[in-house]
């Protein structure tokens, strides 16, 4: 089995130091994707926990489709909330992604390493 690791280098963190990590690794079929964060250009965006949930779905979703997946081949997904009183209003951002088709999924508190307010990772699976 070899792994193939997508995005080496590619991301910024603040200050546009590079991450040292992949943005996503694959083999086998499976995907799993890093922590995506509501950031652009190495910098945290948006105000509230509805515009910070979107930015942080989609930068996971477009490493997802760069990597050749859908989002229906999402098996699970991984939450972090700063703040747990943000519960219902990202389950209302994370319905309008995937609401037809839910994946698993896991949402926990947690303070978070960069100051926004959402974290969300996942784990795909298209067969090889």
């Amino acid at each position: 089995m070899s792994i193939k690791r997508h995005g080496v280098g590619e991301g910024k963190g603040s200050g546009q130091k590079t991450l040292p990590f992949a943005k996503a690794t694959e083999a086998d079929g499976w995907l799993y994707v890093s922590g995506q964060t509501p950031m652009r250009d190495g910098e945290v965006v948006g105000t509230g926990i509805v515009q910070q949930s979107r930015i942080a779905i989609e930068n996971m979703l477009k490493i997802v489709e760069d990597a050749g997946y859908d989002r229906a081949d999402i098996m699970r997904i991984g939450v972090w909330l700063d703040d747990a009183r943000d519960f219902w209003s990202f389950n209302g951002v994370f319905e309008e992604y995937f609401g037809e088709n839910p994946p698993a999924r896991a949402c926990v508190q947690s303070s978070m390493v960069v100051d926004c307010k959402v974290e969300v990772d996942c784990i795909a699976f298209r067969k090889a």
